[in-house]
């Protein structure tokens, strides 16, 4: 078995979302699973509402390095940087806004639960939230490797 090279951004990235708080969105007393559930039926809802559309931009050409040269032909070699071609879909804004609405109407709130400090971390029993806790000043949250986290107070 041959392993691929991991790049540095790939490490850096998976560092930080384990850093990153979690935004999620939020009903004391909701069970995890249920709030899965409403989150991917409010967000193919959305879909079917607002589906994608890409649009295709170019960023401005932003400068000129280098000599200029036009051959025989009709094409000119240039030193310009810039003018990237690339896609953006136009319609996510609103597509969050209306899944922002429907899970509203369901009762959540969206919300950042910032990460618990290492000491936090290995002084909380191992586990993972089933059903969202009252939240206090000091309620962090703590991600496991299989994707789940736990809701903790850390008093």
């Amino acid at each position: 078995m041959r392993l691929q090279p991991v790049s540095a951004m790939t490490v850096a990235l998976a560092l930080s979302a384990c850093a990153a708080p979690l935004d999620t969105y939020y009903r004391a007393g909701g069970e995890v699973s249920r709030l899965q559930a409403d989150l991917l039926t409010c967000e193919v809802n959305a879909l079917e509402d607002v589906p994608v559309a890409f649009a295709i931009r170019q960023w401005p050409v932003a400068g000129y390095v280098g000599s200029y040269h036009c051959g025989a032909g009709p094409f000119c070699v240039g030193g310009s940087w810039g003018g990237e071609i690339y896609s953006v879909d136009v319609n996510k804004d609103l597509r969050t806004r209306v899944t922002n609405q429907c899970m509203s109407e369901k009762g959540y709130a969206p919300i950042s639960i910032p990460r618990c400090s290492d000491a936090v971390a290995l002084n909380a029993p191992a586990g993972q939230t089933t059903v969202l806790p009252e939240l206090t000043v000091s309620s962090c949250v703590i991600r496991n490797e299989d994707g789940t986290f736990q809701i903790v107070n850390a008093e």
